[in-house]
C-alpha cells in the first residue's frame, strides 16, 4: 500500500505539478487590479481610434501564427516571426499622433475619478430615441427650405473619436434649434460636420475625410464627398443638406441616396441602425469597385 502511496505522490509531483494552487499575496491581488485596470484603458483607448481595425487584423494575424505553429509550419513562422519585429516599429511610426495624444491625456487626466465618471456616461444603450431623430428630421428639412448646408453624421458602432478632436467640443442635448443655429450662415460653427453620439451633439466643425473612390460622381462638391468619406471609414450614417439647391441627402456604407423627403430619411434611419456593414471592404478599391448609381440631380 506504502508502495503505491509513494507511486501516487511521485506521479504527481513529476506530472502533476501544474495543477498545485498557487499561494496568493496581497501584492498579487493588488497587480491584478492594477493590469486590469490599464488594459481596460488600452482597449478603450484603441476602439476610440484608427487602431481598432489594426488590433483586429493583428488578432488574425495572430490566429494564423498560432495555426502555423501547430502544425509545425517552420517557414511561416519564421516569416511572421521577422514581419512580427518590424510591425512593431511600423505601428509605433504610423500610430505617432494617436499614441502622442494619448499620452497627452494621461496626463492631464485624473485618472479613477474619470475612470468612474466615464463608466456612467456612456451607460446607454447605444440607439437613437425617437425624439432625436424628429428632431434632426425638422432641422434638416428647416435648413432645406432655406438652402442652408449642412452635414450632419451620427455615429454608430464605429467611434469617431479621432473626427470630433477635429472640432469644437458641444456636449448637448440635440434639438432642431441648436442645429440649424450651428449652420446658419456666416457663424462660427457652420463650416464643417456635427457629430451625434447617440441623443447628444458631441462636437461641431469637424473635419471628415474625403471619399477616395475614383468612380464617385464628379459632380458631387466637398461637402457630399466627405459624407461619402466618412461612410466608407466607419458604419455612420450622415444627412446632407445642399447649399446649392436644398437637396437632402442621405449617404450610408459608401452609398448616396439622393433628394430624399422626411419619411424616407426616418425610414432609412431605422434601416441603417439595424444593419451591419463591413467597413474594410472599402479598402479593395483602386479603381476596381463597380460604379454607383447616384438617383436624382447632378447638381448640388
Amino acid at each position: 500500500m506504502n508502495v503505491l502511496t509513494d507511486r501516487i505522490v511521485e506521479f504527481i509531483e513529476k506530472y502533476l505539478y501544474w495543477m498545485s494552487v498557487p499561494t496568493v499575496r496581497v501584492t498579487d491581488i493588488i497587480e491584478i487590479i492594477i493590469l486590469t485596470v490599464l488594459i481596460y484603458q488600452l482597449f478603450k483607448w484603441v476602439k476610440k481610434t484608427r487602431a481598432w481595425s489594426l488590433f483586429k487584423g493583428f488578432m488574425v494575424i495572430l490566429g494564423f501564427m498560432v495555426i502555423a505553429a501547430i502544425f509545425q509550419l517552420n517557414t511561416i513562422v519564421w516569416i511572421f516571426t521577422k514581419l512580427f519585429n518590424v510591425g512593431i516599429i511600423a505601428i509605433v511610426i504610423v500610430f505617432q499622433p494617436e499614441l502622442r495624444r494619448a499620452l497627452e491625456q494621461l496626463g492631464r487626466k485624473r485618472f479613477f475619478g474619470n475612470f468612474v465618471i466615464e463608466n456612467d456616461k456612456n451607460r446607454n444603450d447605444g440607439k437613437l430615441s425617437k425624439r432625436t431623430v424628429n428632431e434632426i428630421v425638422k432641422a434638416t428639412f428647416e435648413m432645406a427650405k432655406y438652402k442652408t448646408g449642412a452635414l450632419i453624421v451620427v455615429e454608430q458602432d464605429v467611434a469617431l473619436g479621432e473626427y470630433e478632436r477635429t472640432g469644437i467640443n458641444i456636449d448637448a442635448q440635440v434639438s432642431s434649434q441648436l442645429l440649424i443655429n450651428i449652420f446658419e450662415k456666416n457663424t462660427p460653427l457652420h463650416d464643417g460636420a456635427v457629430i451625434i453620439r447617440d441623443d447628444r451633439v458631441v462636437s461641431a466643425t469637424c473635419y471628415l475625410p474625403l471619399t477616395e473612390n475614383p468612380d464617385v460622381d464628379k459632380h458631387l462638391g466637398t461637402r457630399h464627398r466627405a459624407a461619402l468619406g466618412i461612410s466608407e471609414v466607419s458604419d455612420s450614417f450622415t444627412i446632407v443638406v445642399s447649399e446649392e439647391n436644398g437637396q437632402v441627402s442621405l449617404v450610408y456604407g459608401g452609398e448616396i441616396y439622393r433628394n430624399c423627403d422626411a419619411d424616407e430619411i426616418r425610414d432609412k434611419i431605422e434601416y441603417f441602425r439595424k444593419k451591419k456593414i463591413d467597413v474594410n471592404k472599402f479598402k479593395l478599391w483602386k479603381g476596381r469597385m463597380k460604379k454607383r448609381e447616384v438617383k436624382g440631380d447632378n447638381n448640388q
